[in-house]
């Protein structure tokens, strides 16, 4: 058999899943996804995402052997929030093939065409609020816990076909022995100065955590509202994806501002557990992964800065400073090398002048594409 096969069993999604594995066999810095996490974000019914969107996935099968997939993608909660008919694609992997990268991305576009869409964007798995961009530099490390690693040669492709830069997303080193100690020196007369506003930081409660990602979310989604791509979460979203990463949630890593006990900025830096998914073989936690996984997280020594905003009426206060400052003072405490702020959007001048004041240092370089259609 060859050609273009749409998922529809749960055969078909089993293989769609696996496909990486085999694709990446003997790269040192492939890391493998969870099954059981892929599955569900994929699975109508498992994933809130779909409560509000839709995802058809397809395969290509060269000789009987699958040789590519791709997710073709309607958000409609994005179409609505931002008054648009996007398509987006995601969980792209082929060989390096044009023709059935280009049958791939053929099948995607013409299912969002009929489904109204006029362009397609990404990739997007499924959306900006989960991994996402194609990695373009930074192929000689594994990726930190939730970003993407792919094959060198896919923007080649991509581009090819007709794909254009859209935004790049940018991914910072700080190592502990080079970053900056300011935050640190100030960090004191920062909080003291934040008292006087009645604003204070603290860490999240993991007990209530379900109460506590309701009200993160509502940070979340009025600071981040700017943000290419950014759709608000909803409240089965958030609590989804608390609930996914309470297994290796810090609280200390995990902070919140408070003015008057309202919240208004957060900051969340996880443990890179990916420094232990890339020894779990194809993904699966039973029999051993799950041991692999307990025991290997006090071997972490890197986090990832996965978000940080501060709501618009109380940014340049100082919150962010506080932010890292504690972050990297709890990092060093726990004699860990350093970590990754990821991803920032290379036009987000706040953001990207903070982390270099900080000599954070850009080691990695993601790309989002579009396409009419």
């Amino acid at each position: 058999m060859t050609g273009i096969v749409t998922v529809r069993t749960s055969k078909q999604l089993k293989a769609f899943i696996d496909f990486p594995h085999d694709l990446y066999a003997g790269d040192n810095n492939y890391v493998p996804e969870l099954f059981i996490a892929q599955r569900d974000l994929l699975t109508p019914g498992k994933h809130p995402f779909h409560d509000h969107s839709k995802v058809q996935l397809f395969l290509f099968y060269r000789d009987g052997a699958i040789s590519g997939r791709i997710a073709a993608i309607l958000n409609n909660n994005h179409n609505l929030f931002n008054n648009t008919t996007d398509g987006f694609f995601g969980f792209f992997e082929c060989i390096n093939d044009l023709d059935i990268a280009a049958a791939l991305f053929a099948s995607a576009e013409q299912w969002l065409k009929e489904q109204g869409a006029t362009t397609i964007i990404g990739p997007v798995n499924p959306s900006t609020n989960e991994p996402c961009g194609l990695l373009l530099e930074g192929f000689d490390l594994p990726p930190l816990a939730m970003m993407v690693y792919n094959k060198p040669y896919y923007a080649s492709l991509m581009e090819a076909i007709a794909l254009r830069k859209k935004v790049d997303l940018l991914a910072y080193d700080l190592p502990i022995g080079m970053v900056d100690d300011r935050p640190l020196q100030l960090e004191e007369k920062l909080l003291a100065r934040l008292k006087t506003k009645d604003i204070t930081i603290r860490a999240v409660n993991k007990k209530d955590l379900a109460n506590e990602a309701l009200k993160v979310k509502e940070v979340y989604n009025a600071a981040w509202d700017k943000n290419l791509g950014f759709v608000p979460m909803t409240d089965k979203e958030f609590s989804y994806l608390a609930k996914d990463l309470k297994m290796v949630l810090d609280e200390q890593f995990c902070l919140i501002a408070e003015h008057q006990g309202k919240q208004v900025g957060f900051a969340l830096a996880i443990p890179d557990i990916n420094q232990i998914l890339i020894k779990v073989r194809r993904g699966r936690l039973l029999p051993t992964g799950i041991f692999k996984l307990l025991l290997g997280m006090k071997k972490v020594n890197r986090v990832r800065v996965l978000a940080l905003g501060v709501v618009k009426d109380y940014r340049k206060l100082g919150i962010e400073a506080c932010f890292y400052a504690a972050i990297i003072r709890r990092a060093g405490a726990r004699k860990m090398t350093g970590g990754e702020a990821s991803w920032i959007l290379e036009d987000n001048e706040l953001m990207n002048q903070g982390i270099k004041r900080m000599n954070g240092k850009v080691y990695k370089r993601y790309r989002i594409y579009e396409k009419p259609l």
